[in-house]
């Protein structure tokens, strides 16, 4: 069985490396596979496609695999501590705090004049912002969840942080202009471009904090599964547990958001479908799997997103609802009931 998964792993791992490559040499502007290659290792003959590569195609490919093993890892998180197959990285109300924190900024002069006018002309405001929101939301959660035992109930209570803030971003768009209402959409769309190396630079050491967050968790998550009197009965911190589950959720989704904007369907398609491929139930197995799938799919959706060879970008957030939609479905409808 263990050298099943090895051959698994390294199967996973060279489509993650050629989808990778693939990603960067597609685009308006096709470079050959041997070029891109050649500008990894080295440099390239051609100084254009060294700027496109290095300073545009890369920084979005790496950004890609971020946000695509990210959102699968807060999604396992978030399945196996509610147990519960439909839960995803959003359900603690984070992306609705995020969304917030940016309704704020970019609608909030509709409300309150010139205040935040000037902050759209800052790159960061957005990042900022959504951060602030997540961040606040988060605090929120962990206060409730010190009080609150039954995992159900915090559930519950993040999707009425939700429902809160999409009232307050709904009373701040029925009083913004068209052009800040088109500037939020287009924010909701999500995008995994425009990130300079030092921005990638800042979301990896978050991303990265939760990824190790979440590697700590393996013991308490497979102790969950089997319930919380058999996780007490192995000396499990069931508080303890829960609270660094939600943070390294939180600190991925999070940034995430903060950073590409809600991506949907992601977290909740990838742990189903790396389920299917491994048949197992241990979080030593499933973490990294679910980094690897999360990571290709991620990057699929992307390449299908550039249009290969037209100047079209279609939003990241329309391809993986397309992908993860039908997945969730065929899912229910094969199994009745998914492993879990």
């Amino acid at each position: 069985m263990k050298t099943n998964y090895t051959y698994q792993f390294i199967i996973l791992a060279v489509i993650l490396l050629f989808c990778f490559v693939l990603n960067i040499s597609l685009g308006s502007i096709s470079i050959p596979f041997s070029e891109v290659l050649k500008s990894l290792c080295s440099t390239t003959d051609n100084d254009t496609w060294q700027i496109i590569i290095m300073e545009f195609r890369l920084p979005k490919a790496l950004t890609a695999i971020m946000v695509g093993s990210g959102l699968g890892i807060s999604g396992l998180l978030m399945q196996t501590l509610f147990r519960n197959p439909l839960a995803g990285p959003f359900v603690l109300g984070i992306s609705s705090g995020a969304s917030l924190g940016v309704a704020i900024v970019i609608l909030g002069s509709g409300l309150f004049g010139g205040l935040f006018a000037t902050a759209l002309i800052a790159k960061w405001s957005i990042v900022i912002a959504a951060s602030l929101g997540s961040f606040l939301v988060l605090l929120a959660v962990l206060a409730v969840s010190n009080k609150v035992r039954d995992t159900m109930a915090i559930l519950i209570i993040g999707l009425m942080f939700g429902s809160i803030t999409s009232a307050v971003v709904s009373v701040l768009s029925y009083f913004s202009s068209a052009e800040q209402l088109q500037q939020y959409v287009f924010w909701g769309f999500g995008s995994l471009s425009n990130l300079s190396w030092y921005e990638l630079l800042i979301f990896f050491i978050i991303y990265a904090i939760g990824l190790l967050l979440s590697i700590a968790s393996i013991k308490g998550l497979n102790s969950l599964l089997l319930g919380d009197n058999y996780a007490k009965s192995l000396g499990l911190n069931l508080k303890q547990s829960r609270l660094i589950i939600i943070l390294a959720t939180s600190l991925i989704a999070g940034t995430i958001t903060a950073f590409s904007g809600p991506i949907a369907f992601i977290g909740l398609a990838i742990p189903h479908l790396t389920r299917q491929l491994f048949k197992t139930t241990n979080h030593k197995i499933l973490l990294p799997a679910v980094f690897l799938f999360g990571a290709i799919v991620m990057l699929i959706c992307d390449s299908i997103a550039q249009v290969p060879g037209s100047d079209y970008t279609l939003p990241i957030n329309a391809i993986t609802a397309l992908v993860g939609a039908p997945v969730v479905i065929w899912l229910l409808v094969k199994q009745r009931k998914m492993m879990f």
